[in-house]
């Protein structure tokens, strides 16, 4: 079974046709990037997904379930995890309080766990949410969302607005969630560092799917990963990723 399932989705905001027949798969422990330029479509792909702006037409299966016109409340029950562009953490809550916010539902990560993964995030756990620097905002926004201990992980663009040594630690948490056994679907502007760590790649250029494939093999294709994701020349350290 896989983690999920989106078949050829049309997504509008009034009038504007936005997502143009776009589908895609994750499989279970699977990570999964979806990368693109701003408007491509990213952020609307998950909001279809997560039920916040409903797809038109097509059909969207998380867990094996056909989800399509399913509100965001019940899609979350069912273990799916939604870390939205932004962070939305508690500003006013220290990291310990807001990591207490969560429903907690069975599995491995708890609050001692979701520490060892980030130990930035034990140093400041009686700092305000307001007092962290916006590398650990992201930081403290997933682990909160691993704390609902989710089958399948939404992540829009987790490295926005991040220095580049921020990034590779957030990228690296990534990573170790797949490795524990979360599907993740990961939308990324950030197109060296999303292909380090992830096993399949999507790219959506003006709504539409234009690539599909082996993440490994798009990030070997300097002149079709410049030209379809706008991919910055940043080098990532292969190495370091690990």
């Amino acid at each position: 079974m896989n983690a999920l399932e989106v078949k050829d989705i049309h997504t509008y905001y009034g009038k504007s046709h936005i997502l143009d027949g776009v589908s895609l798969v994750v499989g279970e422990g699977e990570l999964v990037t979806l990368l693109g330029r701003n408007g491509a479509g990213k952020s609307t792909t998950l909001r279809s997904i997560i039920g916040l702006t409903p797809a038109r037409s097509g059909a969207i299966h998380i867990l094996g379930k056909d989800t399509t016109r399913w509100p965001p409340y019940r899609i979350a029950a069912m273990g799916v995890g939604f870390v939205p562009e932004g962070r939305r953490i508690f500003a006013n809550l220290t990291v310990d309080e807001n990591l207490k916010v969560p429903v907690e539902r069975s599995g491995p990560w708890t609050i001692p766990a979701v520490y060892k993964l980030f130990p930035r995030l034990e140093e400041r756990k009686s700092n305000k949410g307001r007092q962290l620097s916006g590398g650990e905002q992201e930081m403290l926004a997933i682990a909160r969302t691993l704390l609902l201990n989710p089958r399948l992980l939404l992540l829009d663009e987790p490295s926005q607005g991040l220095a580049p040594l921020i990034v590779q630690e957030v990228f690296r948490v990534v990573k170790a969630t797949r490795d524990a056994g979360t599907s993740v679907l990961l939308i990324e502007q950030n197109v060296r560092a999303a292909v380090e760590i992830a096993d399949r790649a999507y790219v959506l250029d003006d709504g539409g799917i234009v690539y599909e494939g082996s993440a490994a093999a798009f990030g070997q294709d300097e002149e079709r990963m410049r030209a379809l994701a706008g991919a910055s020349a940043e080098k990532w350290d292969e190495a370091e990723m690990k």
